[in-house]
């Protein structure tokens, strides 16, 4: 007898990874009440780009290290003031208990930043040749966006730049990891430095932004400069300072 063919079952799971948005909060103090007060402040001069967004806790700003407790009573805070805390920037030791105890990840996107430590120079023996010289590293080529980004849509950049020759809609996002360059009108989100690089810029010729950020560091619209609407832009960091300038003026 002919056994019956089995139906082929497609897999109960599948795991992708892609670009995910999310923002960074850095934190000062373990107060709550303090913390729940600003950051109601914050959302509430944008409470559809904020509400229900996920964040990452960096804890390097703390004079000293929080216990589990005192993290919770944060987290709770973050959540009432309408965002969701789903895990910690990467640090120290300390970090990785402390998210083991509260049973969230370390995020090492969001890696903390600490002086460079000086590496000793150790001579080595005199070689017999001299090796072939290695190739230069090639950087990928710019990312190119002829199509307008329209609401909804998010284009990455994934370690280069990217450049947009058409207009970027409102609730729409546009990410890179280099700099980003919109030749048209911007009225969603720039991200520049997404993975940190601090010297990143976003240019754009025509700005209404509803959120600038680079290397994590952000404002949104209501906070942006008034003067510069609807002007040729560019935004860079200064320290921790997101400053803002017209092109060619």
């Amino acid at each position: 007898m002919n056994k019956p063919v089995e139906a082929v079952r497609e897999p109960a799971v599948e795991i992708r990874f892609g670009q995910v948005g999310l923002a960074q909060v850095r934190i000062r103090t373990t107060d709550a009440g303090t913390i729940l007060d600003e950051l109601t402040g914050r959302v509430a001069s944008a409470p559809q780009f904020f509400e229900r967004t996920a964040v990452c806790l960096d804890l390097s700003a703390l004079e000293k290290e929080p216990s589990a407790t005192e993290l919770r009573a944060v987290f709770d805070a973050v959540r009432r003031a309408g965002m969701l805390t789903v895990g910690l920037a990467h640090g120290t030791a300390a970090v990785d208990s402390l998210a083991r105890s509260l049973e969230v990840p370390v995020l090492t996107q969001f890696r903390v930043q600490g002086k460079a430590t000086p590496v000793p120079v150790v001579k080595e023996a005199p070689k017999a040749a001299t090796p072939a010289a290695e190739p230069p590293v090639l950087h990928p080529p710019s990312l190119m966006q002829h199509q307008p980004v329209r609401s909804g849509q998010r284009v990455y950049a994934r370690h280069s730049d990217l450049v947009v020759t058409a207009t970027v809609g409102a609730g729409a996002e546009v990410i890179a990891d280099g700099c980003v360059h919109v030749y048209g009108t911007l009225r969603g989100r720039a991200v520049a430095g997404a993975r940190g690089e601090v010297t990143a810029r976003v240019f754009c010729q025509e700005f209404h932004a509803e959120l600038i950020s680079i290397a994590g560091v952000f404002r949104v619209f209501e906070t942006l400069p008034p003067e510069l609407v609807g002007k040729p832009v560019q935004a860079w960091l200064d320290g921790d300072d997101l400053r803002f300038a017209r092109i060619g003026g």
